[in-house]
């Protein structure tokens, strides 16, 4: 494969979370092409959290990026760059569904949109669920929270109604993961 050199990066907003960069790249003929970049400063954790009955927790809230309401994972951005991942995955279970985990142990990482976005996020698996209180959201948030099948959740991932690629990803890795732990 040809090299491709970024020749310069451009800041064209700088938001809350995110930064929005214009990039200046060469390309192996020589030729320059400007390509965006996003750059999610903080990273993020997501929870698959089982409940002692096999279900798993899911929200459901609006997205303006679809303009609709989606079923997805608990998940939030980390509160500092030195947060540790599980600690983030915790603390989002807890604000989003009132519930905190006994165990929680790390999935798998993963990079949510390689082409244009630099977002890592870390997926946990929580289980040993205890009901502790009642949802602490943001003055923004409004969410429902949901428990569901494994079954169900697999067949939505297939179907196309789960979209969200760390729901997607956070369910298909809990599914697999008899199937890669055999010995």
């Amino acid at each position: 494969m040809k090299e491709i050199k970024r020749v310069s990066r451009k800041l064209v907003h700088k938001g809350s979370i995110l930064d929005i960069y214009e990039d200046t790249m060469l390309l192996p003929d020589g030729k320059t092409e400007k390509w965006d970049f996003v750059s999610h400063r903080m990273g993020a954790a997501c929870v698959l959290a089982v409940k002692p009955d096999g279900k798993i927790l899911m929200v459901r809230q609006y997205r303006n990026a679809l303009e609709r309401e989606t079923l997805e994972v608990p998940a939030g951005k980390r509160d500092s760059v030195d947060e540790d991942t599980s600690v983030c995955a915790a603390r989002e279970l807890e604000e989003e569904t009132g519930y905190r985990a006994g165990k929680i142990e790390r999935l798998l990482s993963l990079k949510s949109t390689v082409a244009f976005c630099d977002e890592l996020i870390d997926v946990y698996l929580a289980t040993e669920l205890v009901k502790v209180g009642e949802q602490k959201l943001d003055d923004s948030e409004e969410i429902d929270i949901e428990a569901w099948d494994l079954k169900d959740l697999m067949e939505m991932c297939y179907e196309g109604k789960l979209q969200d690629a760390k729901t997607v990803a956070s369910i298909m890795a809990y599914a697999a993961r008899d199937y890669v732990n055999r010995d």
